[in-house]
């Protein structure tokens, strides 16, 4: 009558998302999906007892399916992070402002996305709703297969530094460390040891394998840069978020970041998001967003940076 493989993997999931989200929907479908599970090898034959155990197990998902459909969902979407119908809404009436309005997107596993607009378009917006580094208004966000929402401030900070990785137009490293410290300094902070090969992997792939001994005030503005990429690829997060990563840097040094921006994607499988203003920079990216008051007006897929130009050229006329 029901089938002993899904019921096994459907509780083997449900068990998984517990252990990262303690919302009230997963707690009652994990049991109902162990009541259920019994039931179906209760009896080897349709005894009375079986078939009670049975239609009363069913009734209980039916129940869970109606309470809450997206228990039931199996994401098989290739989404390292994705918005449903999400808004961000500052003020009210008179003075309210949408920084984004009834956004959905989607951010592709092993892609590099660049995200661009005009100032006040909403891509820092998106980009930070998207991290979990600010809440929605209305909608929802997810990382993988969860959903921000539904977490405590306490896994909502575990997911981010497990999962999410950084990197923004200020290096952020602390000057007494040196670059193999601040690489590892998140890794630290969680009592965590790094993986030494992908370790060493990530330090060659942005070219900081000989500088790694060295304090922030011996590196360059490039080599700082690499280090802080470096840093939010050391613990394997399912995708990283970079806010004007070159903005702070000579366009020379600011191409090389770029090309180790690519190259962590292409070679660590990693899957990158970057908010720019620089049609140089979007070209490195797979796929370009376009934002403009807070809504997704277009994309493009693999651009050259003159046609990324052109296109902002026919948004402006």
């Amino acid at each position: 009558i029901f089938s002993f493989t899904f019921l096994s993997e459907t509780k083997k999931r449900c068990d998984t998302s517990a252990n990262h989200s303690k919302s009230e929907e997963v707690k009652l479908f994990t049991a109902g999906a162990a009541a259920l599970l019994r039931a179906s090898t209760a009896s080897r034959s349709p005894s009375t007892k079986f078939l009670r155990l049975s239609i009363k197990s069913l009734s209980t998902i039916i129940s869970l399916i109606r309470t809450y459909p997206s228990c039931m969902t199996i994401d098989n979407s290739t989404a390292a992070a994705r918005v449903t119908n999400g808004s961000k809404i500052y003020g009210s009436d008179e003075t309210e402002v949408r920084a984004l309005d009834d956004v959905t997107v989607e951010f592709e596993k092993g892609k590099f996305t660049a995200i661009m607009g005009p100032s006040g378009s909403g891509k820092s917006t998106l980009m930070h709703c998207s991290a979990g580094l600010d809440d929605l208004t209305s909608g929802t966000v997810h990382i993988g297969e969860t959903e921000l929402g539904s977490l405590s401030d306490k896994d909502l900070t575990l997911l981010r530094r497990n999962k999410v990785g950084f990197v923004f137009q200020a290096f952020n490293l602390l000057p007494t460390l040196t670059a193999k410290e601040n690489t590892t300094l998140p890794l630290d902070l969680a009592g965590a040891k790094p993986d030494n090969e992908w370790m060493d992997q990530v330090v060659q792939a942005v070219g900081i394998a000989d500088r790694l001994k060295h304090r922030p005030d011996e590196l360059s503005g490039g080599q700082q840069q690499r280090v802080a990429v470096a840093r939010a690829l050391v613990s394997k997060p399912e995708i990283v978020f970079a806010d004007e990563p070159t903005g702070n840097l000579d366009s020379k040094t600011g191409d090389e970041v770029l090309d180790f921006l690519r190259r962590a994607v292409e070679e660590l499988d990693q899957t990158m998001v970057m908010v720019t203003h620089d049609a140089q920079a979007a070209a490195r990216a797979h796929r370009v967003l376009f934002l403009g008051d807070g809504k997704i007006v277009d994309e493009m897929t693999d651009p050259t940076a003159d046609q990324i130009l052109d296109n902002i050229k026919n948004f402006s006329n």
